[in-house]
């Protein structure tokens, strides 16, 4: 297990290792305690194989080695565990050859969603039954109808997962994944705001413990869809939560959700409610002192094919994506493997992002 987890000395240290050398000034941002990158690594896509755990792990290592990346996002289900345990080696060789401290890199999962384990020779029901149903983790019924569970127990056996496949002895930050998106259908919002409780309750105890530092939620739709949506959370309202549980140092302090020019609402969609005040998300969660990392800038490719330099100066499609996403107050999560996009990302760290003025100047114009 390596030992540590990501501090604001190694952050920082990292940073000036780097910044104003083989990246750019203004690359890094001040994240919470953390001095961090302003674009992070994802880890999502892909055959769960070993061939791409060797891309991963490949990429992680390049990304992190020239500087231009210490953030590294990952979840349990991503690639049946696998992605956890590429991204595990990863920084092992990494803190091994000298290459980074561990406290210089800030690694994040997610847990809730089902999944099975690709490096058994299992069916998918075969293993969660073997490993869940028939070891009393959960019954059946804790089971919603995407295929997620924030049962208590559930969570605690899945975090022992995360720290085992990374190889890590405590994780900067966990997310519960999608809750409210697969939860409250199936729950309705009483039984879900309970259980929610109840699983931040398990993260502070773990908090204590020493096995992680920080827990969030990873969200698609429900801070970005307009207040009348069933699916809707006001942030504030899971702030308080946090509060009355831990006190003015508890732990939730991030969040992530989708955000590109065409899913723009984290800064357009005044849909958040502070005090009788309505806000964006980005405008709430920087009051609340909450951190937001974004996934998807570039939409999973599909906004390679768009005209996004004319909103964006870059030499490519891609780098003019990544860099309206990171010019945000969030840093995006791009996920890259095949060498030739890791370096055509890498450029990113050399450009400057854009001034505040030059980023609010597009998001006005994605709202007409």
């Amino acid at each position: 297990m390596i030992k540590g987890y990501a501090t604001r000395e190694g952050t920082s240290r990292f940073r000036a290792r780097y910044e104003g050398k083989s990246t750019a000034i203004g690359h890094f941002k001040q994240f919470g305690e953390y001095m961090l990158t302003s674009i992070g690594m994802g880890t999502y896509l892909g055959k769960a194989d070993d061939a791409t755990d060797l891309l991963i792990i490949n990429a992680i290592k390049r990304s992190v080695g020239e500087g231009v990346i210490n953030v590294v996002d990952t979840a349990i289900n991503y690639r049946f565990q696998k992605s956890e345990r590429a991204v595990g080696k990863a920084i092992k060789e990494l803190v091994e050859q000298g290459i980074c401290r561990r406290d210089e890199v800030f690694i994040s999962t997610k847990n809730g969603y089902l999944t099975h384990d690709a490096d058994l020779n299992m069916e998918f029901w075969e293993y969660i039954h073997a490993n869940l149903i028939k070891a009393g983790v959960i019954r059946a019924d804790d089971i919603s109808s995407g295929y997620n569970c924030i049962k208590v127990s559930y969570l605690e056996d899945q975090l022992k997962r995360s720290i085992k496949n990374l190889g890590l002895e405590c994780i900067d930050l966990i997310y519960l994944h999608n809750a409210a998106e697969e939860q409250l259908p199936d729950l309705g919002r009483d039984m879900f705001m309970k259980m929610l409780k109840e699983a931040f309750e398990f993260y502070e105890a773990k908090r204590r413990e020493g096995l992680i530092r920080y827990y969030g939620m990873a969200t698609w739709d429900c801070f970005r869809v307009d207040p009348s949506s069933s699916i809707h959370m006001n942030i504030k309202d899971v702030v308080d939560m946090a509060r009355g549980i831990a006190g003015e140092e508890h732990g939730f302090r991030f969040i992530q959700l989708p955000f590109n020019i065409a899913m723009h609402e984290a800064a357009t969609l005044k849909n958040q409610i502070i005090d009788g005040n309505i806000y964006t998300v980005m405008e709430a969660a920087t009051l609340l002192g909450i951190n937001i990392f974004t996934s998807v800038p570039l939409l999973q490719g599909r906004l390679l094919h768009r005209d996004v330099m004319s909103m964006v100066k870059a030499e490519t499609p891609a780098l003019a994506c990544l860099q309206f996403a990171r010019s945000s107050r969030a840093i995006p999560l791009v996920g890259q493997k095949r060498m030739e996009h890791v370096e055509e990302n890498l450029r990113i760290a050399m450009m400057q992002p854009l001034s505040n003025d030059e980023f609010s100047s597009i998001v006005a114009s994605l709202t007409g």
